[in-house]
């Protein structure tokens, strides 16, 4: 049988929450949440897992630390340090270690710099949101004020217009799957 999509749209993310649950509750497949801003508890509801962001933002850190701490070192212990020797602190330049102390803000700001752009721009390139990238969203009301929750049926019909009608939906637009 063939598979149809209901588009139910909705003013309050609340509304939203008590809907998806209840429709997951009775077996019924929620294909997408669009949303103007992320609804606190929507995850796992839908069942959706956990992302790997805070993996990407240690490993990019990581990066960052060591390139602050290279740099450091061929800047002021090694390569042009031997040519232009720099009195940081009144400690001697020699070494990596004595030093140390001196180089940890900028250690740590290179950790946080790499960081945060490094995870910006795999958050847009995992999202899609790249330049020239086209939407994906139904309805555009759901980037200003509208809830819209995508669900396909194949054949009860009525009943998900009849629980979708107890909660306090805007609107309900039914469409073909393509």
């Amino acid at each position: 049988m063939k598979m149809k999509i209901i588009h139910a749209i909705f003013d309050d993310e609340q509304d939203v929450l008590s809907v998806v649950k209840d429709l997951r509750d009775r077996e019924i497949e929620v294909n997408e949440v669009y949303s103007p801003f992320p609804i606190h508890g929507l995850d796992p509801v839908l069942g959706l897992k956990e992302t790997r962001m805070a993996i990407t933002a240690f490993i990019y850190g990581c990066i960052g630390l060591t390139f602050g701490a290279l740099l450091i070192y061929y800047i002021m212990i090694s390569g042009v340090g031997k040519s232009w020797p720099m009195n940081i602190g009144g400690k001697p330049n020699f070494t990596f270690y004595h030093n140390l102390p001196s180089f940890v803000p900028i250690m740590f700001e290179c950790t946080v710099l790499f960081a945060g752009h490094l995870m910006s721009i795999t958050y847009l390139f995992r999202n899609k949101l790249y330049p020239g990238a086209t939407t994906t969203s139904p309805d555009p009301r759901t980037t200003d004020d509208k809830f819209l929750v995508e669900l396909t049926y194949t054949d009860n019909k009525d009943d998900i217009i009849a629980l979708l009608k107890k909660s306090n939906v805007t609107e309900i637009n039914e469409k073909d799957e393509i």
